[in-house]
């Protein structure tokens, strides 16, 4: 699974996951398009249904585990798949505020083509990381 935004990473038994944008907004945008690919075809997930998504941190490793975390609850208790995001990020004194517009549709698994089961979003060598002219975050996903 590669696209310009994101690719997996050597990794036995788990999904490791390189996310690459110009902004850190890009680059969670791109996270949770890697999320979802993981678990099905995203080119077959149209854009009818949009969501809200209201994401809370303390620190930017905590804005992306909340994010990844609630995309995969609404997966699992929605059975909702998105193909597109618009994201924004708002500093705040409590940390970081983060608003997506999320655009997909129901899971189908007939239409979708189910992949693999995500059991949880990890910490584990979850890092962001700044270059000259991209945002780079690396996170791994328990399968």
């Amino acid at each position: 699974m590669t696209t310009p935004g994101y690719k997996l990473l050597p990794h036995t038994t788990d999904a490791y996951i390189e996310s690459v944008a110009s902004t850190f907004e890009g680059a969670l945008a791109n996270a949770g398009l890697a999320l979802f690919d993981t678990m099905c075809d995203l080119s077959t997930v149209g854009d009818e249904l949009h969501d809200v998504i209201n994401i809370e941190g303390l620190d930017e490793l905590e804005l992306i585990y909340n994010w990844l975390e609630s995309l995969l609850l609404k997966f699992e208790l929605e059975q909702k798949v998105y193909s597109r995001f618009r994201v924004s990020i708002g500093k705040e004194p409590q940390g970081f505020r983060l608003k997506a517009q999320a655009y997909g549709e129901f899971f189908d698994r007939k239409k979708h083509r189910a992949r693999v089961e995500v059991k949880a979003v990890t910490y584990h060598r979850m890092e962001v990381s700044r270059r000259e002219n991209s945002v780079v975050i690396r996170f791994i996903l328990d399968l």
